[in-house]
């Protein structure tokens, strides 16, 4: 049963795939179902603190590695197709569900993925994120957020009062920095070149735009657009996330250049069971910043962690609203 559990994340493949092949109403079914069915659900279904005892994760393995590669089809078939729709409205649903598709799987799975010690793990991970031009994720968030986390030195901690709108802009620029400042430190402590193959950042960027390329050489300028735009969208759906998941929660100073460690009141959490497996218990994110090496079924409730009112779909059509979003959450911070 908690495997099936988590094979519920595959009904976003299956919308998904409605969506960029449909046409009107059915090309925003994945849009529906992932802000209106779920955020409204949550607000029915009641919270649950249950986990998972777990001796083999064999199958909860599984469910990701046949899921990147049905990703990756899909986003092929978005590609070869899209170019042909003429609906505007349509066009806007598709585009919109493929960008959808694109953080739920291009940059969440491989979240998952990028923070497990095996060598295939982590480049499924950067394949993933290489999809949504977004590779220096990769570094920044594992080598920076989770040492930063809590602080005005983490790009991916939201400010109190910042509004999502502003964040967007601060983070996609400063962690794209931070990325290359982290790579930089590390090659001059190697004593190695910066500029060379040995960075991880040029190597991304190389990547990146050979993605960029084969798009354009195989599918034309016009679907080289849509596919930027598609990736402007999951992008700023991960941000949308970060954004919720540290709001207003900052760690005190103890030093010239040392905080407090990092508690699970640090992060916000939600235990509403439809955003917990459709994300792989990315809301229980307390435990997952306190054993970043623990996998998503293993993640636990905190009894001690920051509570959001609803899950993280809902949160995140209510960060868009700032005045609403300030009321709810600044009654909530310690």
């Amino acid at each position: 049963m908690s495997v099936l559990k988590y094979c519920t994340s595959f009904v976003f493949i299956f919308l998904g795939y409605l969506s960029i092949t449909g046409s009107g109403i059915e090309t925003y079914y994945l849009l529906i179902f992932s802000f209106a069915i779920i955020p409204l659900s949550e607000l029915i279904i009641p919270p649950s603190k249950s986990s998972n005892k777990l001796k083999s994760l064999v199958l909860f393995d599984l469910i990701l590695y046949v899921l990147a590669p049905v990703y990756i089809a899909l986003f092929v078939l978005f590609l070869a197709t899209i170019g042909t729709e003429t609906n505007m409205a349509s066009l806007v649903g598709k585009i919109t569900a493929m960008g959808l598709l694109c953080g739920i799987f291009g940059i969440n799975m491989a979240h998952e993925l990028g923070h497990r010690m095996r060598k295939f793990d982590q480049f499924l991970a950067q394949m993933l994120l290489s999809t949504t031009q977004y590779t220096h994720f990769f570094i920044e968030h594992n080598r920076g957020h989770h040492k930063r986390v809590g602080t005005y030195e983490d790009p991916a901690t939201a400010r109190k009062g910042e509004t999502v709108y502003w964040f967007w802009i601060r983070v996609i620029i400063d962690s794209y920095r931070s990325a290359m400042n982290l790579e930089k430190n590390r090659l001059i402590r190697l004593n190695l070149p910066v500029w060379s193959m040995q960075n991880a950042m040029v190597k991304y960027a190389l990547i990146q735009i050979t993605f960029i390329a084969v798009v354009w050489i195989a599918f034309g300028m016009a679907v080289l657009g849509i596919y930027l735009l598609v990736c402007l969208i999951g992008i700023l759906l991960l941000e949308t996330i970060n954004y919720i998941e540290h709001y207003g929660l900052t760690r005190k100073k103890i030093s010239k250049a040392s905080y407090e460690r990092v508690q699970d009141m640090h992060s916000w959490n939600s235990d509403h069971l439809l955003g917990r497996t459709l994300l792989f218990e990315l809301t229980r994110h307390s435990h997952h910043h306190a054993n970043t090496l623990l996998k998503y079924p293993l993640l636990e409730s905190k009894e001690k962690a920051s509570q959001l009112p609803s899950g993280y779909p809902g949160m995140m059509l209510l960060s868009l609203v700032p005045p609403l979003w300030f009321r709810v959450m600044h009654k909530r911070l310690p």
